[in-house]
C-alpha cells in the first residue's frame, strides 16, 4: 500500500514539510537541474510580470515594500517570501495575506506527483510548491524572494521581467564564496540579458556590474541611473525621467531602509509599461509598509525591539538603529544564532551597547550551543567601557524574554535578534506587549 502524502488526501501541512523533509539526504543541494526538470513537468508559467529579489540584506523588507507599492496601486499581488516567523504560510501571500493551508495542499500532491524518481529538498519541493500557487493565483504581479545566493537557488528557475539586488555581504560564505565578489557573482545570475536589474547596493561588487554588462541586461546602478536624498523631515527619489520628492519615511525603521525603498521604486520604474504606478502609490505603499521582525518596535515598558539580524552587515545597521533611538539605562538582549555564522564579527557591533545579555538555542540543528555563544560574548565584550555585561542562558527565546522581562525596569529597553528563529520563537504565542512588573502601580 502507498502510504505517500500524494495518495492520502487527509495528509496535513506538517505532514507534507514531514514529507519533505525525510526526501533528500541533504537539506540544502545546490543544483537548479532538479527544480527546473520538475517545474517544467508542472507547466509552470507565469502570464504576469515577475520580479526576483536577491541580496544578503534587505530582500525582505524590498520585498515588502515593492507588494505595499503594487497592492496602493490597485494590482493584486503574489509573494513568495521566506523563511517565516511563525507559520509556513507565512511564505506565500497573496493581495497582501497569508494563504490557508488549504490552499497549497492540492499544489504539494502536484509536485509530488509530477517528481516521479526525482529526489527534491525540502527547499525545492516547497518553492515548487508556492511558484505553482502563485502562477494559478488571479494576480497582477508576483515578487519572488531568493533564499541563498542566486545561481542556484530555485527561485532562479523562473524568470524574471525585472531583478533586483539588495545589499551584498559576508554571509553563507561556504557555499557562495570567500568574499563579496564571488558572493555577488553569485547573486548576479539571476539577471537576464536584456532585462532590467536593479542593483541597490550602493558598492556592488565589481563582479556583479561586469557580469550584467556582459550579458546585456539593462543595469539600473545608484549614482548614475537612480538615487535618493533625504533630511530629518524627507526624502526624494530621482531616476531615469521621474522624480518623486517630499516623500514621507517608509513605515519600516532605519536608515538602511531608504536603500531598499530606492531599489523598490526602481524596479517598479522599470516596469513602467506593463505596471504603471502613480505617485500616490508610492507614497502611501512606504508609508504603509509593513514587515514583522525587522527594526520592529513594539511599545511597552520596557520598549521592545525585534530584528532577524544574522550578519555583521544587519547587526551593524541594528546598532546604529539601537544607537539612534535615545537613552535607555540599559539594554538586554534575547540572542541567538547559527553556529555557521561570524558569530564574533556581529557581537564586534552591538556588544558595546548591550549591558544585560540572555542566551538561548534556536530549535534547528545548525543552533550555535549556549556555552559557545557565552564564550563569544565574554570574549568580545573584553575592554568593554561600563565593565563586562551580565550574561544569562535559557532553554528557549521565549523563556529568554520572559527572563528579560522580569529583570527589565520600565525604562529599560530589550532587543531580540540573531535569527528569524529567535524572533520567530518570541512571536509564537502572538506580538508581545511588556509590562515589567516594577511598572505596575503600588498597593494602596
Amino acid at each position: 500500500m502507498d502510504n505517500s502524502p500524494a495518495m492520502n488526501p487527509t495528509r496535513s501541512l506538517a505532514d507534507w514539510l514531514a514529507h519533505c523533509a525525510a526526501m533528500h539526504p541533504k537539506t540544502m543541494d545546490l543544483s537548479l537541474e532538479r527544480t527546473v526538470q520538475v517545474a517544467r513537468t508542472l507547466g509552470i508559467q507565469f502570464e504576469v510580470p515577475v520580479i526576483i529579489v536577491a541580496g544578503t540584506n534587505g530582500k525582505g523588507s524590498t520585498c515588502a515594500m515593492l507588494e505595499s507599492i503594487a497592492r496602493h496601486a490597485g494590482y493584486r499581488t503574489g509573494l513568495y517570501q521566506k523563511p517565516e516567523l511563525v507559520h509556513f504560510t507565512e511564505r506565500c501571500k497573496i493581495n497582501g495575506h497569508a494563504v490557508e493551508e488549504a490552499v497549497l495542499l492540492p499544489h504539494f500532491e502536484a509536485v509530488e506527483r509530477a517528481r516521479g524518481d526525482t529526489t527534491l529538498t525540502q527547499f525545492e519541493f516547497t518553492t515548487l510548491v508556492i511558484a505553482r500557487a502563485l502562477s494559478m493565483a488571479e494576480v497582477d504581479v508576483v515578487i519572488l524572494e531568493v533564499g541563498l545566493g542566486g545561481r542556484y537557488d530555485s527561485v532562479n528557475a523562473f524568470d524574471s521581467d525585472v531583478a533586483v539586488i539588495t545589499s551584498i555581504d559576508l554571509d553563507h560564505m561556504q557555499w557562495l564564496g570567500p568574499d563579496r565578489e564571488s558572493i555577488g557573482l553569485e547573486k548576479a545570475q539571476i539577471m537576464r540579458p536584456g532585462r532590467p536589474c536593479v542593483v541597490s547596493d550602493p558598492v556592488p561588487p565589481a563582479s556583479v556590474v561586469k557580469h550584467g554588462e556582459s550579458i546585456g541586461a539593462d543595469l539600473w546602478l545608484v549614482g548614475r541611473d537612480f538615487n535618493h536624498q533625504g533630511d530629518r523631515q524627507q526624502w526624494s527619489w530621482s531616476g531615469r525621467g521621474r522624480r518623486y520628492s517630499g516623500m514621507s519615511y517608509p513605515a519600516l525603521r532605519g536608515a538602511n531602509q531608504l536603500i531598499n525603498a530606492a531599489g523598490a521604486i526602481a524596479a517598479l520604474i522599470a516596469l513602467k509599461d506593463r505596471l504603471p504606478i502613480n505617485a500616490q502609490a508610492v507614497r502611501t505603499g512606504l508609508a504603509l509598509v509593513d514587515l514583522p521582525g525587522r527594526f520592529q518596535i513594539v511599545p511597552g515598558q520596557p520598549a521592545l525591539v525585534l530584528d532577524v539580524a544574522h550578519n555583521a552587515q544587519s547587526v551593524a545597521a541594528l546598532a546604529a538603529n539601537l544607537d539612534a533611538m535615545g537613552f535607555y539605562p540599559r539594554t538586554h538582549a534575547v540572542f541567538g544564532a547559527m553556529a555557521d555564522k561570524d558569530i564574533p564579527g556581529l557581537l564586534a557591533h552591538i556588544v558595546p551597547l548591550v549591558d544585560v545579555w540572555h542566551l538561548c538555542p534556536l530549535p534547528n540543528p545548525r543552533s550555535a550551543a549556549v556555552s559557545d555563544l557565552e564564550a563569544m560574548v565574554a570574549t568580545a565584550a573584553q575592554g568593554r567601557i561600563g565593565g563586562a555585561p551580565a550574561v544569562h542562558r535559557h532553554a528557549d527565546p521565549a523563556a529568554a524574554l520572559a527572563a528579560a522581562v522580569a529583570a527589565a525596569d520600565p525604562a529599560d529597553r530589550i532587543v531580540v535578534f540573531g535569527s528569524f528563529y529567535t524572533v520567530g520563537g518570541v512571536l509564537k504565542a502572538g506580538l508581545p506587549r511588556l509590562g515589567a512588573p516594577h511598572a505596575a502601580s503600588p498597593p494602596a
